[in-house]
């Protein structure tokens, strides 16, 4: 009866700090550690999300709760799939940060990257790719207030089912602002 919780225990007491898969909290054992890549706050704790937005406005049209820390380059299918289940035309191009390396296409949707332009490239093309993918910046602030001003950040509901119920109001929450 209680040999699931003592293993749970078990693990807890005996991990290491170089450990993979280790336990950060005894209430929450889906948490995981996200390394975030700033200087001010190299690590969060907590569940990955995927969100996808319209290019031309703020509307969020698709979320995805992710289990565990896998590399956003595998993370891209789910969001993208729940964004065409939500809207009549399918996403033909999506705009994506450097974090999505390695995919050039996901179904029917090709994937778009920011890069330097190239030498042979005219002013007019220089300016269409930076036209095309500045948008991208605007998915960052969005971010930043799903986890301040929605709370997506601070989590009061219990398990994966809550974190995924708490995705879902925070972004319908930002839709209907």
């Amino acid at each position: 009866m209680y040999a699931e919780s003592f293993s749970f225990y078990q693990q807890v007491l005996s991990q290491q700090k170089n450990d993979k898969n280790k336990m950060y909290s005894l209430h929450e054992p889906h948490v995981c550690c996200i390394a975030k890549g700033t200087d001010h706050k190299p690590y969060e704790y907590g569940s990955k999300v995927s969100i996808v937005s319209k290019k031309t406005k703020g509307v969020i049209v698709g979320v995805k709760h992710h289990e565990g820390n896998m590399n956003d380059s595998k993370t891209l299918e789910g969001p993208l799939d729940a964004a065409n289940a939500n809207q009549d035309k399918e996403i033909i191009c999506a705009i994506c940060d450097r974090g999505y390396r390695g995919n050039k296409k996901v179904g029917n949707t090709e994937i778009r990257l920011p890069s330097k332009p190239l030498k042979r490239d005219t002013a007019y093309e220089r300016q269409k790719k930076r036209k095309l993918c500045r948008r991208r910046a605007a998915i960052e602030p969005m971010i930043g207030h799903l986890k301040k001003d929605y709370r997506l950040s601070r989590n009061k509901l219990k398990g994966k089912l809550g974190d995924v119920i708490n995705l879902n109001m925070a972004a319908s929450a930002w839709n209907f602002r």
